[in-house]
């Protein structure tokens, strides 16, 4: 719960953002369809902070559970020194291409204003953001969940506080919303690392385990690829669902496809708290050879996540002008939006077969396996139904919005049903 809880007040950095922006007099959907627009790049800049985070915090939790401690502070230490290198390099590679990248993500003349003046300020917050979502993750794995939650509504407090202030105050616009995130993200860092460096958990943070080590950055990196992957196949997806909406509907598509981004994201979060506080847990108590303390963990995720998404996907087929509405008042793009919003919820509940299955196979260790099945749904199903259904069906717009639920069924049974039988039945 402390989890999901910091995974939403997390989520309300953007999506605060989202709703003030949307109902800006006279430019709010342009300016939301210009924020959508940097979603995949702000997507990457997170995959590469899940990249380090999720291949750390469960190998720190089995060295934990293995009661080797040195080993443990040495892989905090290695992921934070990839973070910071990482952060500089992806600032600087984003800032310069930042325009042409921009137009080929989905951006109109008429939008790239809205998407440049955001991402500009945005790109001066990657190592404060990065460094909260890779490093958070440890504080959890040293059992203290209510800090980490504390990271997270610490700063969307203050960020709920600065958006208005910025963006309607000083007249800012989406700047504001940029610069209020920004800020917001700095004291969040300032909070995680302020703890890991003390003396509270007994495994802090110092600076002589920072130096890379060949096989701990392999380690991290080969059990992290799944994270990264996650992410990135998200990434790649915004940039092909964008682009043919731009094609067969337009501006108004795109701002329909980041109010149900900004829907999906929050309607995800419970899932994603369940498998992040599943994780530490599993791997744990596999490090400490107790399996049915393992079995048991994998059962209340798979339950929970299933009754949860399914009650989910009953809300927004009964009231998707509801969701439609918290970001955009437009009559237009509440129809249209509703229309599509209950064509993207489809077989929602299938969604949490993937996350379970992902995230045993991570806590456990099984980086490969997750891996291919990021790959599966997001790469093999996803893209090319993103662009075969809408082309060669005759579906238009509605095709692409019908490829995530037809991924969620195919790829969440194929990647719960693996993990069911190649693992969970050894156990």
């Amino acid at each position: 719960m402390p989890l999901t809880i910091a995974q939403l007040v997390q989520l309300l950095y953007n999506i605060v953002d989202r709703i003030y922006i949307g109902h800006l007099p006279d430019i709010g959907n342009l300016a939301l369809t210009g924020v959508g627009v940097t979603f995949p790049i702000t997507t990457l800049i997170l995959a590469f902070a899940n990249l380090f985070g999720t291949g750390g915090a469960p190998l720190f939790s089995i060295q934990r559970g293995a009661k080797n401690e040195e080993k443990a502070r040495e892989i905090m230490g290695n992921v934070f020194t990839m973070i910071l290198c990482t952060s500089v390099a992806v600032t600087v590679l984003c800032y310069a291409v930042r325009t042409p990248m921009l137009y080929l993500f989905g951006a109109s003349d008429d939008t790239i204003i809205y998407a440049e003046s955001y991402l500009r300020i945005y790109l001066c917050g990657v190592v404060f953001s990065m460094t909260v979502t890779g490093m958070n993750g440890f504080i959890s794995a040293l059992g203290f969940p209510r800090t980490a939650m504390w990271t997270t509504i610490i700063g969307a407090v203050l960020n709920l506080i600065l958006d208005p202030i910025l963006i309607f105050g000083f007249s800012m616009g989406v700047q504001g919303a940029a610069l209020a995130t920004v800020i917001s993200q700095c004291v969040s860092a300032i909070w995680v690392m302020r703890f890991l460096i003390s003396n509270k958990t007994g495994i802090s943070l110092k600076i002589r385990y920072m130096k890379l080590k060949a096989h701990t950055v392999k380690n991290v990196l080969s059990l992290g690829v799944s994270g990264f992957m996650q992410q990135a196949t998200n990434c790649l997806v915004q940039i092909v669902c964008n682009v043919t909406l731009q094609s067969y509907g337009g501006d108004l598509y795109v701002g329909i496809m980041t109010i149900i981004n900004s829907v999906r994201e929050i309607a995800s979060l419970p899932i994603t708290g369940i498998s992040s506080g599943g994780q530490p847990v599993l791997g744990y108590n596999y490090g400490a050879g107790k399996n049915d303390r393992v079995k048991q963990g994998i059962r209340f995720m798979a339950i929970t996540g299933i009754v949860y998404t399914a009650l989910m996907w009953l809300a927004v087929e009964l009231f998707p002008t509801l969701f439609i509405r918290i970001f955009s008042n437009d009559a237009e793009t509440i129809e249209l939006g509703a229309r599509a919003l209950r064509i993207y919820f489809m077989g929602f509940v299938f969604m949490s077969l993937q996350f379970m299955g992902q995230s045993t196979f991570v806590g456990l260790g099984k980086s490969k396996r997750a891996v291919f099945f990021s790959i599966l749904r997001k790469v093999v199903i996803v893209v090319p139904l993103t662009i075969f259904l809408p082309m060669f069906m005759g579906l238009g717009t509605d095709g692409v919005f019908l490829a995530e639920p037809i991924s969620n069924l195919v790829g969440g049974l194929a990647c719960f049903l693996t993990m069911y039988f190649t693992l969970y039945r050894k156990l």
